[in-house]
């Protein structure tokens, strides 16, 4: 190799240069081109397309995910006390290779989309991944948990990581950054990389709505202010601990997810309005609280990002966005089939075209209807981070 024969120069120098040795040498050099060239070919195609176009001296090297499952990648898989998993098929049967992976859908999910959108990488992978790497630690990882909340509780009936928890991961994650990148460079990403907070949704439908564990407690204005206490409290312990980009996005129109419309909308199968109503009143609180903490945490960009219009919007005017179907899922019926209901036994399979589909399972949207949402996201609120 050209960089070989280069350490050895005082060989060389013995050596007559002839033609021929001069014709070696060229194409030795001419091969090693082309093989780095393909490198950098291989290695940008797999690594994500960027679709956000950052300032110059602007750095984003990592993303990390909180709360439920709309942004779990498989944090729950090998949780066996919780029915929030749906590591098998249908799950992901539109990923690469068809193989579920613990994501929420039919294929990529708000994470993968968005540490994509950045130029980082495809998919971002779950923290409890027995097969992460120590290097995936240096791009980001979800450390969310289907089935948790800003309450406590919710995640208790679940079975699953409260934020709390994750908290906790989070700081257990950071140990082992410096671990492998040193402190500075580990407080680099802190401060630096993207962090997404979702949550509330569970809380309302499931904690309060369904199961009613919280009514006798609160009623409505007062649960929505407990929960955001929580949500207050969840942001300023990120910061404490060095985050300063964190998005925080709010709660969607619960009330309109095919499940919601089964157990709430009555024979028709309407929109549930008193889930809307929760959902829409502790947005408007999370948006002021979330601004006051952009103001008053120094250097900090804390972000509220709302979902709740963006996903309403595919469910009132779905041939907008090429779809045809907003009050099903794709998976068998899809009234009722999420998690362990949507499996690949059950007679009624899947619809032939999820495309058309706004939600996968009677909770979760599809790929097609993330991505609509995740990129008028970012087109709204990137340059807020920094």
């Amino acid at each position: 190799m050209c960089g070989h024969n280069m350490f050895r120069q005082r060989q060389w120098s013995h050596v007559p240069v002839t033609t021929s040795n001069a014709i070696c040498i060229f194409l030795s050099c001419i091969n090693i081109f082309v093989l780095l060239f393909l490198c950098i070919v291989s290695n940008t195609t797999e690594t994500a397309a960027t679709t956000v176009k950052l300032p110059g001296n602007v750095s984003v090297p990592a993303v990390i995910t909180f709360g439920d499952s709309i942004v779990d990648t498989g944090n729950n898989n090998n949780n066996f006390k919780t029915l929030a998993r749906c590591n098998f098929l249908p799950y992901g049967k539109d990923l690469k290779g068809g193989m579920p992976t613990g994501r929420f859908s039919n294929g990529k999910v708000p994470s993968d989309l968005l540490v994509e959108a950045f130029g980082i990488k495809e998919l971002l992978p779950a923290y409890l991944d027995p097969t992460l790497q120590p290097e995936d630690l240096l791009t980001g990882v979800v450390i969310a948990a289907g089935g948790a909340g800003y309450d406590p509780l919710t995640a208790q009936l679940a079975g699953v990581a409260s934020l709390s928890d994750q908290l906790k991961q989070f700081q257990e994650y950071v140990e082992k950054l410096k671990g492998i990148a040193g402190e500075e460079r580990t407080n680099f990403i802190v401060a630096n990389c993207l962090i997404f907070v979702v949550a509330g949704s569970n809380d309302i439908s499931n904690t309060y709505f369904l199961s009613g564990a919280r009514k006798l407690e609160y009623d409505v204005p007062s649960y929505t202010d407990f929960m955001l206490n929580y949500a207050s409290q969840f942001v300023k312990d990120l910061y404490g601990l060095g985050a300063r980009r964190i998005g925080v996005l709010n709660v969607p129109p619960i009330g309109c997810v095919p499940s919601q419309r089964t157990v709430g909308g009555g024979m028709l199968r309407e929109c549930d309005d008193k889930q809307n109503q929760a959902s829409q009143l502790f947005n408007f609180k999370l948006s002021a609280e979330m601004d006051g903490l952009n103001k008053n945490l120094p250097n900090s960009r804390v972000v509220y990002i709302d979902i709740y219009n963006p996903l309403l919007d595919l469910i009132i005017n779905p041939t907008k966005y090429g779809f045809e179907v907003v009050n099903k899922g794709c998976c068998g019926s899809g009234i009722i089939e999420v998690t362990k209901l949507c499996n690949q036994f059950q007679p009624a399979g899947t619809c032939s075209d999820d495309s058309k589909y706004v939600f996968w399972d009677s909770y979760h949207p599809t790929e097609s209807a993330f991505k609509i949402i995740v990129q008028q996201v970012l087109d709204k609120y990137a340059n807020r981070f920094f």
